[in-house]
């Protein structure tokens, strides 16, 4: 089979993924996933979409992801996942849509406008 190809964005954070048919190896900007997320909580986050359509360890994927924190960059390999399993076999998709894992979180910081001290923070005022 062919290598998917596929993106997830979440916050300022860009996944670009890579997968094809393997040993379920798990390449996060040419390191093992172990040491690019050492959090388990951002390991589960990234594996999600795998364990709950039964594929965990079925795949090889190279992910490039760039911009953001660790929490961003996870979220945004687990929307990558998420649409490259869809990808490959579009019965995926309804427990995928469920549970969330194909919905673009929109969120993003706003921007810092001038007057201001913050995005929508005034600096404070004084009457005398």
């Amino acid at each position: 089979m062919d290598v998917i190809n596929t993106i997830g964005r979440r916050k300022t954070s860009v996944a670009r993924l890579y997968m094809q048919a393997g040993g379920g190896n798990i390449e996060v900007n040419k390191r093992a996933l172990e040491d690019y997320f050492p959090s388990d909580i951002l390991q589960t986050i990234v594996k999600q979409p795998l364990v709950l359509v039964n594929v965990d360890g079925a795949w090889d994927i190279k992910i490039n992801v760039d911009g953001g924190g660790p929490a961003g960059q996870a979220e945004a390999v687990r929307l990558a996942i998420s649409r490259a399993l869809v990808e490959v076999d579009p019965e995926h998709r309804p427990p995928l849509k469920k549970e969330g894992f194909l919905t673009r979180d929109p969120r993003m910081v706003e921007r810092k406008k001038y007057g201001r001290r913050k995005a929508r923070r005034r600096f404070q005022f004084s009457k005398r």
